[in-house]
């Protein structure tokens, strides 16, 4: 009776021996390897007062429109991007960025209504360098320009 006692108390012990070693193996994995998560860009457009509303979308024609562009960087590493703005298509600015992982740069952007018309499109195309071919992230403002 006492020697199935001692054998099963060992075989206890030992399984708790295996369990805490292979706890402490994970551990040390999960340390080693984080989780890195979803890789993307944040694009996005505020008003000219920082917050999502208030866009200069009804403006006389020689009036200037003033926003602010976002990019947030969720690459996990420092990536390169070319921002391009088309007013209905035709290129009017382009600007190269580099930002650091988790970075953030708000750009404030203005820009003059040269034609009436409504419904222009002004768009913020992004691209993640090097290939400047493909769109990576797009945003846009519809304007009215009386």
């Amino acid at each position: 009776m006492c020697g199935a006692r001692m054998n099963s108390d060992k075989t206890v012990s030992i399984i708790l021996i295996i369990l805490l070693v292979v706890a402490i193996s994970a551990t040390v994995y999960i340390i080693v390897n984080p989780f890195q998560g979803d890789k993307f860009t944040e694009l996005y457009i505020l008003g000219p007062d920082g917050k999502a509303g208030n866009y200069p979308t009804n403006l006389s024609v020689n009036e200037t429109g003033n926003l602010k562009v976002g990019i947030v960087n969720h690459e996990q590493a420092t990536t390169q991007y070319n921002l391009v703005t088309t007013l209905n298509g035709v290129k009017i600015t382009e600007e190269s960025y580099t930002l650091l992982n988790n970075e953030t740069k708000l750009i404030d952007y203005s820009f003059v209504a040269k034609t009436y018309g409504n419904n222009q499109t002004l768009e913020f195309n992004l691209y993640k360098l090097p290939d400047n071919n493909n769109i990576y992230r797009s945003v846009f403002l519809y304007l009215n320009i009386v």
